[in-house]
């Protein structure tokens, strides 16, 4: 299906020729990866949050991720700089939707165009089964993820749905288009 292979069960693996590797997350990450996603935060449609995140907000989210047992991955290069991260997250609280989840990748903007997304999206695919899910779905403002919904298209994620005019950010009133792909 792809030219890098599945990353392997274990911590961390390397991925060929990107002088990166995907491991999980570590408390040292989360100003990165903040910083990663407030940069969306500010020049783009792909989040709908207007305002910046702060550290304690991603604290949160990996004690959380770590405490059900979901994925919170990150690409790293020799240096361990974070180039990106990925995490599968339940996709509601109530317990009927315990074997499902989104799944959210973003990359550095500096990462782009590596092969990072599609590394961290089969590591995220492989990790996310490990833990017992059974449905991901990916959530995405189609205007500004192009290359999200073509990547997520490749690895087997069908449409399942596209709610129009449900966000407005940057005074432009937006779509989100849902993908989902069994396990």
């Amino acid at each position: 299906m792809s030219d890098t292979p599945p990353v392997p069960r274990s911590d961390a693996a390397a991925l060929p020729g990107h002088g990166a590797r995907i491991r999980p997350t570590e408390a040292e990450d989360l100003a990165a990866i903040r910083d990663i996603y407030n940069h969306y935060v500010r020049t783009s449609t792909v989040t709908f949050d207007e305002e910046e995140t702060e550290l304690a907000v991603w604290e949160h989210k990996l004690t959380l991720l770590a405490e059900t047992g979901l994925p919170f991955l990150v690409a790293v290069d020799v240096a361990g700089t974070v180039l990106g991260f990925a995490y599968a997250q339940h996709w509601r609280a109530k317990s009927a939707y315990r074997f499902s989840a989104e799944n959210t990748i973003y990359l550095s903007p500096d990462a782009a165009g590596r092969g990072l997304g599609k590394a961290l999206l089969e590591a995220l695919l492989d990790a996310s089964a490990r833990a017992g899910l059974h449905e991901l779905i990916a959530v995405i403002e189609p205007t500004a993820a192009g290359a999200s919904i073509a990547l997520h298209r490749r690895y087997g994620f069908v449409d399942a749905g596209h709610l129009k005019g449900v966000g407005v950010k940057f005074g432009r009133t937006l779509d989100v288009l849902f993908l989902q792909k069994s396990l």
